[in-house]
């Protein structure tokens, strides 16, 4: 039968003071009898700790030398001025009617003048019964509503009661990237915020750096982006800002818990293999 290697090696490794002192156990597999010092795990895992706190303390001091591709950005209250808790008026058009959604008109009492379903074509209108051509690109469902309600009337129409709503929206998407579970691109609605666009992707992963989480944005041209502590976020000591179509969420990468883990994982390592004797 052949011999257990690791219970060889350290037969012919062990002095013989350490014999002396030893018992003999059985290996796992082989059957051999090999010698396990009776204060073995006493004096092996202090060493393994003493060990240990040198290379945490390295983990540390490695990553305040981490490269930060994110920390010129403004983060705070500052990054609020960039990407707002709530979308401003020009921001909110995103959500507005846009070439190609799909909508609804219902005209109470009027079966002819209503549609089950009418895409805004690419010149941002549809057509209406009776009403004709309207214009409904950038506009509320609200505001579409009335103008349509309005033109009806001047041809004739009395109290036209109107509802137009949108049934299926064009895709309007986020993409969420960096140390998250799922990364990907998702649709998202006007009650889309970081939280719930990160929560998306199925949340962050466990070595996720939570107060450098970015939001990448470009309006009129221009590229902006601010930097979010969603640690903070979620126990509502700061606000929970407002995601729209287009967006880039990156979630930071923490070498703090990567290290950490994988010092966790080491010293897993070296106990399984020590109990094995």
């Amino acid at each position: 039968m052949t011999p257990n290697p690791i219970a060889r090696l350290v037969s012919k490794a062990a002095p013989a003071s350490f014999r002396a002192n030893a018992v003999p156990a059985s290996g796992p597999a082989s059957g051999e009898s090999i010698f396990v010092k009776r204060s073995f795990f006493p004096a092996v895992f202090p060493a393994v700790f003493r060990a240990g706190v040198p290379a945490a303390a390295m983990l540390l001091a490695l990553s305040a030398c981490a490269p930060g591709y994110y920390r010129h950005l403004p983060s705070g209250p500052a990054a609020y001025k960039s990407i707002p808790p709530e979308a401003g008026a020009a921001d909110r058009k995103a959500f507005l009617i846009a070439p190609g959604d799909q909508l609804t008109l219902k005209v109470m009492g009027e079966d002819d003048l209503s549609l089950d379903k009418v895409v805004v074509d690419n010149s941002g209108a549809i057509q209406v019964p009776l009403a004709g051509e309207v214009m409904v690109e950038g506009h509320s469902p609200g505001e579409v509503t009335k103008t349509i309600a309005d033109l009806l009337r001047t041809k004739g129409l009395r109290n036209p009661q109107v509802a137009l709503n949108i049934s299926e929206p064009v895709s309007r998407t986020v993409s969420v990237e960096g140390q998250v579970t799922k990364a990907g691109v998702y649709a998202i609605t006007p009650d889309t915020t970081l939280l719930s666009a990160v929560a998306l992707a199925e949340s962050p992963t466990r070595v996720a750096k939570l107060d450098d989480v970015v939001v990448l944005r470009i309006r009129n041209g221009e590229r902006l982006a601010a930097r979010f502590d969603l640690d903070r976020i979620r126990h509502g000591l700061d606000e929970d800002p407002q995601i729209l179509p287009g967006d880039t969420v990156v979630v930071g990468f923490s070498q703090v818990k990567s290290g950490y883990r994988d010092l966790l994982q080491a010293s897993n390592l070296i106990y399984n293999l020590f109990t094995r004797f």
